[in-house]
């Protein structure tokens, strides 16, 4: 299992609730990868030179280790606060680096075949400012792309979550308890 966080300060409730997943999940017997992007001091940055590899469909030399990381997972778990309606710069950059032809996906003509076939799991915990309605009005532009883009990079029988606290900057100390126990025991119950 693949625990990725994405929130710059490790003292948040983001970061809190990746540790207490990374606790739980390897208390219930999962093999876990936590991976701090911050923390590792991911670069998010799409250089002009991987931009071109990836156009392509070269391998990124510079990613290898990240990418091996990325593969050996058979969950994907993503935790982060959402932002402008996505995720978090970092996380984006994460994508768009590791998320690549020949790795997340393949394309044979003009069909993609999943690239992360075996991943089981993709999961998603985040939290949003506002209430919910105007997450959802907006069209849940994160959730769109999360779970409809890397989606297909993932086999059919995969299966995929998405779980949201809203309000989560007023919210009160119990309502965040109560998100974080069930978010860590929907992830600590992967199998």
């Amino acid at each position: 299992m693949l625990i990725v966080v994405a929130h710059p300060s490790p003292d948040s409730r983001t970061a809190h609730l990746a540790r207490s997943a990374q606790s739980s999940a390897a208390a219930a017997g999962h093999e876990v990868d936590f991976w701090d992007l911050t923390a590792e001091g991911f670069d998010p940055v799409l250089s002009a030179a991987e931009w071109q590899g990836y156009r392509a469909g070269l391998p990124a030399p510079a990613m290898a280790a990240e990418i091996a990381r990325l593969q050996r997972a058979e969950a994907l778990i993503l935790i982060f606060p959402t932002w402008w309606g996505g995720p978090p710069a970092v996380l984006k950059g994460w994508f768009d680096r590791l998320f690549r032809p020949g790795v997340a996906f393949r394309l044979d003509g003009a069909v993609l075949r999943p690239g992360l076939t075996d991943m089981r799991h993709l999961g998603v915990v985040t939290s949003y400012g506002g209430p919910r309605w105007a997450w959802v009005f907006t069209g849940m532009p994160g959730k769109r792309m999360i779970l409809r883009g890397l989606r297909v990079c993932l086999p059919r029988d995969a299966r995929c979550f998405w779980l949201g606290m809203a309000l989560a900057e007023t919210a009160l100390p119990t309502a965040h308890d109560a998100f974080i126990a069930h978010a860590v025991a929907r992830i600590a119950g992967l199998r």
